[in-house]
């Protein structure tokens, strides 16, 4: 592969070490716990917006989307046209409810709701969702920089681990929301300048491609049909809803930026502002596949990957003029970083709040949950980096950790809708109910891995966790009839 250029590297090298220091800078905001964990509930909704949208695009969408379009078509955009929806269900109940009636963290409601164990269940469920997540992310942001880069791998996941862990633990929240907002303007610059590169470059610009995309259906978002078997437009389309729902209601990344904001008007002026600014910039990254697939349509390099996911890559190292190429590494630097943060900096909340306090030290004063929430911060840095290494040796990672992840959080959304829609449901029946869903969503993501009984999961496996979902509150508002009808 092409080399990078020594002023390419040097961008990329300020780019790191600035948004570290940066992050860094904001140490005396951290000072306190609502300094670290919402960042004195003073950041405006402006800003918030931003770092909600740079949290949705991550490193992957950054090269995976254009993967998609250039491979095939954008029927994967369907997930970005239903967060209208999501958006104006969550500004309407689920932000005024966390606002209202917790402090820090999402579950402290579903404690108030049943018991103990509704809180406990979820921040375990939480937690081990957002170290895979973290070592997922971290694991191909470093798989696709060492592509671009030629640097190793494990150095690559070991140096961005450890500085990720720093500004997180020493800027807290205010750092991470920040950092965020220097990084959606760079990964939006870098996908634009690609963009606009590819359609100046090409014989007939946009016209050619938009005809030759066309001829090629290159714009289609599936089949219409309504069948849940085969990914198509409805599949898409109700896993889109019931996965940003679950984003919006029990994610702690996205609950814990609602809870920042100085107002719950500002909490809603950014949750619709970072989740329409995400819909055309998804479209600028899919725009981008479709556009490589229209560029090297007639006259392919003989070096041109086989493989979708690295044909972007291949375009930044050996079509962008010498100083753009760090720019637009920078912006997969800068999804990926995104993600990170936020993971690490809720997940530790979480621990800090959820258990450490409610369970084994209720007597904790500020500075003994501050110590805490930072050692929080740097053991579970340190753990998803080390998973984050164990995953070279998996060639199916993403794959087998999306279904492990079905499993943790399958019975999320069930049990926190379930809580909010049926008021009279016992802590006993939502136990029960959850149960329920949980051991369905193991038993379907067994199914579509070949290691169940003979019965298999017949619909498409993104509707998976749609129907766990379902499932705990069918249960739940069958149990509370049965319960009333006896009483």
């Amino acid at each position: 592969m092409q080399t990078v250029s020594s002023v390419d590297l040097a961008i990329i090298m300020v780019y790191i070490l600035g948004t570290t220091a940066f992050g860094v800078w904001f140490v005396k905001r951290s000072g306190d716990m609502k300094g670290f964990t919402l960042a004195g509930k003073m950041i405006p909704g402006w800003a918030i917006g931003l770092s909600l949208m740079a949290t949705y695009l991550s490193s992957i969408s950054f090269l995976a989307n254009p993967g998609k379009s250039y491979a095939s078509d954008w029927r994967p955009f369907v997930f970005s046209l239903t967060l209208p929806i999501a958006i104006w269900i969550a500004a309407k109940w689920f932000i005024p409810l966390y606002r209202n009636h917790v402090q820090t963290t999402a579950y402290e409601y579903l404690e108030s709701r049943f018991s103990l164990w509704a809180r406990l269940y979820m921040g375990v469920a939480y937690v081990l969702l957002q170290v895979g997540r973290f070592a997922v992310v971290l694991y191909l942001t470093a798989l696709a920089l060492a592509a671009l880069l030629g640097i190793d791998i494990k150095l690559l996941i070991l140096a961005l681990g450890a500085l990720t862990i720093i500004y997180t633990l020493l800027g807290g929240f205010a750092a991470v929301i920040w950092t965020d907002v220097v990084q959606s303007f760079v990964l939006l610059f870098g996908g634009l300048l690609c963009l606009f590169l590819l359609v100046t470059n090409m014989d007939g610009g946009f016209e050619q491609l938009s005809a030759t995309a066309s001829r090629a259906h290159k714009f289609d978002l599936g089949s219409m049909d309504f069948d849940l078997v085969a990914q198509g437009f409805w599949v898409i389309f109700i896993f889109g809803i019931v996965e940003n729902l679950k984003n919006f209601s029990v994610d702690q990344n996205y609950v814990q930026r609602f809870l920042s904001a100085p107002s719950e008007h500002e909490a809603k002026k950014a949750l619709w502002l970072g989740g329409l600014l995400y819909i055309p910039i998804s479209a600028l990254f899919f725009m981008i596949g479709t556009a490589l697939f229209v560029y090297y349509l007639n006259m392919p390099p003989d070096d041109l990957p086989t493989k979708a996911d690295q044909v972007f890559p291949y375009f930044i190292v050996h079509e962008l003029p010498t100083g753009l190429v760090g720019i637009v590494i920078a912006g997969v630097l800068a999804a990926g970083m995104s993600t990170l943060d936020s993971s690490l900096n809720s997940s530790a909340t979480v621990v800090t709040i959820d258990f450490y306090k409610r369970v084994f030290n209720a007597d904790a004063d500020d500075a003994a949950q501050l110590r805490m929430i930072r050692l929080a911060t740097a053991g579970i840095g340190v753990l998803a980096t080390l998973a984050s290494l164990a995953m070279m040796k998996a060639k199916t990672a993403l794959d087998v950790w999306w279904q492990i992840s079905a499993i943790f959080g399958g019975g999320m959304l069930g049990l926190f809708l379930s809580a909010l829609l049926m008021p009279k449901l016992t802590s006993k029946q939502a136990m029960l109910a959850t149960l329920v869903g949980v051991l369905f969503v193991a038993w379907a993501s067994a199914a579509k891995l070949g290691i169940a009984m003979s019965i298999t999961f017949p619909l498409h496996a993104m509707m998976i966790g749609v129907v766990g979902t379902l499932l705990i509150i069918s249960v739940s508002f069958a149990l509370q009839l049965f319960s009333h009808k006896k009483d």
